[in-house]
This record gives C-alpha cells, sequence and structure tokens, in this order.
C-alpha cells in the first residue's frame, strides 16, 4: 500500500478565496491538488503563486509559447486599441490567419470555420458530417472526451457525464501496443480492427449508419497509448468506406507539440475529411477551427448561413498569427523535438531505478509514465499516481495524470520550456520517484 503525506492547510487567505468561488461559482467546478494553488502570475514555463513562490509548468499546453507570452499580448492589445469586430465585415486579418493557419496542412485541407474552442469545433465538425451524409451514427474511443455540449456529452467516454450515451454512438477500445513484439502487435491491430468493423456494422444495423469518427490520434485522453502500426490507418479506411467523415482531433496534439509533425494525424498515412483545433490555437485567447476541403465547406455554406460573433475577430486573429510567428521565430518544433528526446531519455534512466514505473510514453513535449504496483507491471497504481503528483507541486512543478485507471503520469509544458528547466523537471520527477518508491510498504 501507498502511504500519502499528510495534507496540507490552507493559509486564511486561500481559505476565504476558496469561500468566495463555492459561493459563486459552485463546489463542483474540479481543482487541482488537495491544497489548491492560488496562481497570480506567468511568464514563459514559470507560475508564481499568491504567496511568491514559483513553479515550473510542465503541464499547460494552453500557454503554448508562454505564460504571458509578450508578443501574443502586444498583439491582441495593438488589435483592441485598433479595430475589433465580427467577420461580416471584410478585415485583412482574418484571412492572414487563414492563409497562415491553412499553410500548415496537407493539400486538400483548404479551407476552415473559425471557432471560440475545441468544444465549439468538434459541435461543428460532427454537424457538417450529419448534414453531409445523411446518417446519425459515430464511432469513438472507449475512454475519451472532445468537449461540453450536449452533443459531446453523449458520446463522452472518458469522464462522468450525467447525459446518457447515444444509441447512435458506438465505442471502441483502442488497442495498445507497448511491450509487444511484431507478431503479438498485428494480432492485436487485426483484433482490434474487427472490433471496428462490428461497431459500423451495428450502427448501420440500427438504422444510424455512419456519419463519422472522432479520434484524437495521440490518444491522450486514453493514457498516450502506443497503437500497433497500421491501425490508425485502417481505422481510417474502414470509416471513409462506409461513407463517413473522419475527424481528427488535434486540441491536445496539435500546433508542433510532437516536434515531428505540426499535426498529430501526419504521424500516419492518412488524410482526415475535418480537423478540429482549440486551446493553443490563441495561447490562452479562445480561438478554435475546424478545418476541411473545400468541397464540405461549400457543401456546408450553401445549405446553412453558418455565422459566429466572436470566431474570426481581429482581436482573435492576431493572438493565432502571434503564436504561428512565435513558433517560426523561435524554433519551438525544434525545440520541442530537442527538448522532448532529453527528457524522454531521463526518463527511460528514471524507470530503470523504480519498480513503481511500467511502460515510459508520449514524444515530444507530450510525454508521461505508467505507475504501477511493484511486481506487477500490468496492475495500475492511481493512489501512488496522486502522491507523485503532489510531491511533484511540493518540489515546486506542476503536472497531472490520465488514463482510464488514473495512472499515468501527465506532462506537456509550454513549447518554450528551456534545457535547464527540462532538467529541473527531470530532477525533481526522479527525487519524487524516489520517494514514492521508498514509502511502498
Amino acid at each position: 500500500m501507498t502511504s500519502v503525506a499528510p495534507k496540507q492547510e490552507m493559509t486564511p487567505a486561500t481559505a476565504a478565496l476558496m469561500a468566495r468561488r463555492v459561493a459563486t461559482i459552485g463546489p463542483h467546478s474540479p481543482l487541482f491538488y488537495d491544497t489548491p494553488l492560488e496562481l497570480v502570475r506567468g511568464e514563459g514555463a514559470w507560475l508564481t503563486d499568491a504567496a511568491g513562490r514559483r513553479y515550473l509548468d510542465g503541464y499547460n499546453n494552453v500557454p503554448h509559447v508562454g505564460h504571458a507570452n509578450p508578443v501574443v499580448a502586444e498583439a491582441v492589445s495593438r488589435q483592441l486599441r485598433t479595430i475589433n469586430l465580427h467577420t461580416r465585415y471584410l478585415n485583412h486579418m482574418v484571412v492572414d490567419y487563414s492563409e497562415a493557419l491553412l499553410e500548415t496542412f496537407e493539400a486538400g485541407l483548404d479551407r476552415l470555420f473559425l471557432v471560440n474552442s475545441g468544444s465549439e469545433a468538434n459541435e461543428l465538425a460532427l454537424r457538417i458530417a450529419r448534414q453531409h451524409t445523411g446518417r446519425s451514427g459515430i464511432l469513438v474511443s472507449d475512454f475519451s472526451y472532445h468537449g461540453n455540449t450536449t452533443s459531446l456529452a453523449e458520446l463522452t467516454t472518458g469522464l462522468a457525464v450525467h447525459e446518457e450515451f447515444g444509441t447512435h454512438v458506438r465505442a471502441v477500445r483502442i488497442p495498445d501496443a507497448t511491450g509487444l513484439d511484431a507478431q503479438a502487435e498485428a494480432a492485436l491491430r487485426d483484433q482490434a480492427l474487427a472490433e471496428v468493423d462490428a461497431a459500423i456494422s451495428s450502427l448501420q444495423e440500427a438504422g444510424h449508419g455512419l456519419s463519422a469518427s472522432l479520434f484524437d490520434l495521440i490518444f491522450s485522453t486514453e493514457g498516450l497509448l502506443n497503437v500497433p502500426a497500421g491501425y490508425v490507418e485502417g481505422l481510417a479506411q474502414r470509416v471513409q468506406a462506409a461513407g463517413g467523415l473522419f475527424i481528427a482531433d488535434e486540441v491536445q496534439s496539435g500546433f508542433g507539440r510532437l516536434g515531428s509533425r505540426m499535426w498529430g494525424h501526419q504521424l500516419y498515412s492518412i488524410t482526415p475529411d475535418l480537423v478540429t483545433l482549440g486551446k493553443p490555437m490563441g495561447n490562452g485567447h479562445p480561438v478554435g477551427a475546424v478545418v476541411t476541403t473545400e468541397a464540405l465547406l461549400d457543401e456546408f455554406g450553401g445549405r446553412n448561413m453558418y455565422f459566429n460573433t466572436f470566431a474570426g475577430s481581429p482581436a482573435s486573429c492576431a493572438a493565432g498569427l502571434a503564436v504561428l510567428g512565435e513558433m517560426r521565430d523561435r524554433a519551438l518544433m525544434d525545440n520541442a523535438l530537442a527538448t522532448g528526446k532529453f527528457i524522454a531519455d531521463a526518463m527511460q534512466q528514471i524507470a530503470k531505478n523504480s519498480p513503481l514505473i511500467g511502460a515510459v510514453r508520449g514524444q515530444g513535449l507530450f510525454f508521461g509514465y505508467d505507475i504501477v504496483r511493484p511486481g506487477n507491471a500490468q496492475e495500475p497504481d492511481a493512489a501512488a499516481t496522486k502522491a507523485l503528483i503532489e510531491l511533484m507541486k511540493d518540489k515546486g512543478v506542476l503536472i497531472s495524470r490520465i488514463g482510464r485507471d488514473d495512472n499515468v503520469l501527465k506532462m506537456r509544458p509550454p513549447m518554450v520550456i528551456e534545457h535547464e528547466q527540462a532538467q529541473l523537471l527531470v530532477d525533481r520527477l526522479a527525487e519524487a520517484v524516489a520517494e514514492v518508491t521508498a514509502r511502498q510498504g
């Protein structure tokens, strides 16, 4: 059993703020940590709490190019001091940003709808798919989250929602080939694709047909799974052969975080019909998008007067352009590749010295560990995972966890993390793993 350090008490000031929060937004909005952090400032990969203590941010992907990035802040401020309105008037900013963003995609994905969040992007993508196919069936992972609208709640499998799971939705288990040899990996792929075939047939037999599939193609909520070679290609082929649209949710994996590719779907030999974007697009300013083909945009636009008051505003596009500019000017994809490799190598070394650690997962600047019971790499240890997260906070580094068993450490720092900060992260991680390992008894 894992022993857990005693819970820290809130300061009077934090307790008073907590009481005000409960009295306004209620007690149900989640907070990290046993003793919540009151954060008041950020800069780059650093955060500062109300007591003046600094923390290295090893978790947050919304501040993609760093907390309080001055280039993004100045671009938005300058635009707000100039003009900010909706897209029913001509303004070059929405065109400039759309052109710049679409240049990062492969041929054929050459049109977009701008929205305000990942949830809104996924909702719009599903609406486009339903109208295009005339069908309602949706295929998702059996442990996933894609947003908080009613339509998305009905297909949520990775967290608690009150809505009933949609009768028009089928969930499939995503295979994890970690540790398998080539033969076992191929067998697992074939078994998982047979489950996809059965799910599509079930939707067809029930009269729903297949309108779309919706997957995060690095399978982050599921625990950063290492899917078998050919699985994603087989998944996309089956969806599109059944007349459905293949939606790639890039809210977690996109914008160069993987280092080797700008977009997660580019890890595979596939062409999505729709790509949904959110979180890091505006570095904290609410920006999202659906990237698609000219044919799908024209079909949807010809049937619907689609208009979005805040999406595509000059200020939002200024934020988006500044993020792309910072990524280019600071070579942040190269940084994700190099710094991600340094962290991954260090994590492998830490793993060799602790029976707590199962698989090392992820790539680029999205990485994690399976935390397991010593002596049984197949038995998840959620309590030890939570203890590690709390201990890392005490050591001044913020991380979190994911996976169906809450036992995969989740680390995805801002893309501006520097080598010295990465060294601090792995040093503190090594200390925390050693301490929690020593507590085992």
